[in-house]
């Protein structure tokens, strides 16, 4: 039986490959890892984008001196104000949070995208044109405002003030 061929260039190539993708899909999972680790689960603004929004029960429903409820209604009252907002607040989120996200995060991604792509080097293009006509516009300035202004400087450079203290 005739030894096996050792295997042809092509083959190695492929495993090489085929280890690049698994090692690629390898280091994704880890920086999403990371990133999960890096979530702060307590601290969820932790830059106070949301610090003009306060839904705590003290910061919406307050009884003044001399209109106070029985007490069993205010604590009762706190409790389903607490239980309404956190049941329709998560509620919300489980339907419609993950897509909302994926949504900001789409909308972010193309204004990038369209920053980088677009915007940027349109302006870079806009700077290059101009560069043209800010030398036309500055040849004819000093051609027309030019003598003007050298006659203008000759004129008041002959006056002297002279400052008589008496």
């Amino acid at each position: 039986m005739p030894a096996a061929a050792p295997p042809t260039r092509s083959v190695r190539s492929r495993k090489r490959h085929r280890f690049r993708v698994r090692g690629s899909i390898l280091a994704q999972e880890d920086t999403q890892k990371a990133m999960a680790a890096e979530l702060d689960m307590v601290n969820r603004d932790p830059n106070g984008i949301n610090q003009g929004l306060q839904v705590k029960f003290e910061d919406v429903l307050a009884e003044p001196d001399g209109a106070h409820s029985m007490d069993c209604v205010w604590s009762n009252s706190y409790k389903c104000y607490t239980c309404g907002l956190s049941l329709s607040y998560k509620i919300a989120t489980l339907f419609c949070g993950i897509f909302i996200a994926l949504h900001w995060g789409c909308t972010f991604g193309c204004v990038a995208f369209n920053e980088i792509w677009y915007m940027t080097p349109n302006c870079k293009l806009f700077e290059l044109q101009m560069r043209c006509i800010k030398r036309f516009v500055t040849v004819m300035l000093e051609c027309c405002f030019g003598p003007c202004c050298a006659a203008c400087g000759m004129f008041f450079s002959n006056i002297t003030v002279t400052n008589k203290s008496g």
